[in-house]
């Protein structure tokens, strides 16, 4: 049974299409839909160990085997893992020191997460950089008529956010075509920071503390705007570059954050999509204090992944996009979401924000 299991398990490992079908013959109810229970996790405890064992061996963790036996063990019922008694006294320990501590991690956790900051911060101060530019730089490129010049003005602060790190380019801009030109380049690595790095906090952090970590990216853009306000008062009085600072200054989150990335763990979420497993296992073993605490999380996030796939039922990227307004549950979300955010931005703060100078008109 093992062999024949292992196999099984090899095949879900590297072909996506078939990753989310069961292990077991029947993982369907009447109605012909996927069941929503983990049938590695839920299954009897030795049945659990022998598809985690079968798991690891399978994708080249044949030493981490045992390992896996029990950290399954201890995802089944994760608030009572005492009660397993598979567990070696240093684990229960780690287990234990875990569920009293929930910000506890270890020192690449804590990086990721840090470094994880330094990118909504850098958002933030890029924002703010244009609203201490914005008193100087019309009068350079001779911007300062009404009419098409405030469309123009309105415009290079806007274009961020249109295209969805170029602050060295912009403040070398000779003409205002050329900052909007830097600008636009700039909004590209804004978007792709913005989808990619909460994302990124989300897969490593741990389940309890997850949700905090991903709220924390609107703190830490208040603090990059924070920040860039400093910098914008910091430089105001250098002339006629001042302008050329406060823009350029928002090269000083994007230096740490582009310098320090490389020596962030993979996701491994990403990497277990691509069937690296072992890699995978090894990316979040950086981010846990104990091997049983990431063999538990990495075997646990394999199983549901599997469930998600079934669900998806191979169905591609447009197809799941569909499901933000088809689905009622994630519609309404999708909408109360929607309008905060769209609130937000019309509520009027942005008029001092990034026209500084009318508000004492």
């Amino acid at each position: 049974m093992t062999e024949k299991i292992s196999t099984d398990i090899a095949d879900l490992s590297h072909d996506e299409k078939i990753a989310g079908q069961a292990l077991e013959p029947d993982m369907t109810d009447g109605s012909g839909r996927s069941k929503s229970v983990a049938l590695n996790i839920r299954t009897s405890p030795e049945e659990t160990v022998t598809y985690a064992r079968a798991f690891a061996e399978s994708n080249g963790m044949a030493e981490h085997a045992a390992l896996f036996g029990r950290a399954a063990l201890v995802a089944r019922d994760q608030e009572r893992f005492e009660m397993v008694t598979e567990l070696d006294e240093q684990e229960r320990s780690a287990l234990s020191y875990e569920r009293d501590h929930i910000w506890h991690g270890p020192f690449m956790l804590w990086y990721s997460i840090s470094l994880c900051a330094i990118g909504a911060a850098t958002q933030g101060w890029d924002q703010t950089g244009s609203n201490g530019a914005n008193l100087s730089f019309p009068r350079e490129f001779g911007l300062i008529n009404e009419g098409r010049d405030e469309w123009v003005v309105g415009v290079i602060n806007a274009i961020i956010f249109l295209t969805a790190a170029t602050p060295i380019g912009s403040g070398f801009a000779k003409s205002w075509e050329g900052l909007f030109a830097a600008r636009f380049v700039m909004g590209i690595g804004i978007g792709a920071k913005n989808a990619t790095v909460p994302i990124y906090s989300a897969e490593m952090a741990p389940a309890r503390i997850r949700g905090a970590l991903v709220m924390f990216w609107q703190l830490w853009v208040v603090a990059g705007i924070f920040l860039g306000f400093c910098a914008n008062v910091i430089v105001k009085d250098t002339g006629d570059i001042a302008w050329r600072l406060q823009l350029g200054s928002a090269f000083i989150p994007s230096f740490i954050l582009g310098v320090g990335i490389f020596f962030c763990p993979e996701s491994p979420r990403w990497l277990m999509k691509h069937g690296k497993n072992a890699q995978a296992f090894k990316s979040m073993s950086r981010l846990r204090a104990h091997p049983i605490i990431a063999a538990r999380d990495f075997y646990y996030s394999w199983v549901i992944y599997q469930e998600e796939l079934a669900e998806a039922r191979g169905a591609g990227y447009f197809a799941r996009l569909l499901d933000c307004f088809a689905v009622p549950r994630i519609r309404r979300a999708n909408y109360g979401a929607s309008t905060v955010m769209i609130a937000q931005q019309m509520c009027g703060i942005n008029s001092s924000r990034y026209d500084p100078d009318s508000v004492p008109n």
